[in-house]
């Protein structure tokens, strides 16, 4: 009868995986109840790796190759089974494979904006998203601390872990680089590598390798983007007042439309009607320069210089300074250096 049964036995001869679906980090070789052959071959493709576990202990890893099976490619199996030299019975180990393919196209995101801290603006709340790729590169550690002992581990199955740690080291990632924020979202390909450094420890806790990382977009809430694209104009126009009266004036006539078509109140209107007459005024100035030329252009500014300017359009000048002072888009001593030339004209 125990002959018969051992006859009726059946012995795996080879073993291995032809990933037949995409998208799996582990799978485990079916056993039943089927023993594998003393000398029977172990194939491991370019892309893989296999693990035997006896008893829920992890025992010997193998990389890409082909194995005969035997205690010399089995040395820790061979310690835990108590086998002697002259081993030659079947036995019985789970076999578990995992796929070194890189997983690539994984997305990450922010649901909602995050705040971090920036040496600029103090305190910054943005949105961003783009993509990234790993690969399993520890498959004893991938399965003690995630796969376990289940059949397949998919790799969907751990998308949600992954992006929460991205989302979870942001707002580290951009402080422990010293970076700008405005350096970061003109430099995605630096705000990628700093966040991929940041990641990658914590990848490697569980057997991962962080391959890549892309930031494909970067925003910031609409009322603060007002602020960046007015401070971005100042940085343009720099310390030159009359280049700053243009931009001033540029930016106040839209809203003077938009506060005419609208029927906006007296005062709107007075302080658009300035805007535009203190722009015909510069217009004219440069379009006589331009016409007269060379040697021309120092008597036609003299001419023009005598036109006084009236107090109320400094005070107005002088509120729309202080209100970017106020918003952090001029500093203490830009406003007090354009506030004394503004005076200066009174004179």
């Amino acid at each position: 009868m125990a002959l018969m049964d051992f006859i009726k036995k059946q012995f795996i001869d080879i073993i291995q995986w032809t990933e037949e679906g995409d998208g799996i980090l582990s799978w485990r070789f079916p056993m039943q109840d089927m023993e594998i052959q003393n000398g029977a071959a172990l194939v491991v493709r370019a892309s893989q790796m296999a693990v035997f576990v006896n008893e829920g202990q992890v025992a010997d890893v193998f990389g890409p190759g082909t194995y005969k099976l035997t205690t010399q490619t089995l040395p820790v199996l061979t310690y835990l089974k108590n086998w002697d030299k002259l081993f030659e019975s079947p036995f019985k180990s789970d076999v578990y494979f995992f796929s070194t393919r890189q997983q690539v196209d994984q997305k990450w995101g922010t649901p909602q904006p995050i705040t971090i801290r920036d040496k600029d603006f103090g305190a910054v709340r943005l949105r961003a998203f783009g993509n990234y790729a790993y690969r399993v590169a520890d498959p004893k550690l991938f399965h003690t601390e995630i796969a376990g002992t289940r059949e397949s581990y998919p790799a969907a199955d751990l998308d949600g872990q992954l992006r929460g740690m991205v989302l979870q080291n942001i707002s580290n990632a951009i402080a422990g680089s010293g970076v700008p924020f405005l350096d970061l979202a003109a430099n995605q390909i630096m705000f990628a590598d700093a966040l991929r450094r940041e990641l990658a420890p914590a990848f490697e806790k569980i057997g991962l390798a962080l391959d890549s990382m892309t930031v494909q977009n970067v925003s910031l809430p609409e009322e603060l983007q007002k602020i960046l694209d007015q401070r971005i104009g100042m940085s343009m126009v720099g310390n030159d007042m009359g280049k700053f009266m243009q931009y001033q004036t540029a930016q106040a006539i839209p809203k003077f439309a938009e506060g005419a078509g609208q029927g906006g109140g007296v005062a709107g209107d007075a302080m658009g009607l300035g805007a535009g007459v203190a722009l015909g005024q510069v217009l004219a100035q440069n379009l006589q320069q331009g016409l007269q030329g060379g040697a021309q252009a120092a008597p036609a500014a003299a001419a023009a210089a005598p036109v006084g300017v009236k107090p109320e359009d400094v005070m107005a000048t002088l509120e729309k300074l202080a209100d970017l002072k106020a918003k952090g888009i001029l500093t203490q001593d830009e406003f007090d250096a354009k506030k004394a030339e503004l005076l200066k004209k009174l004179v």
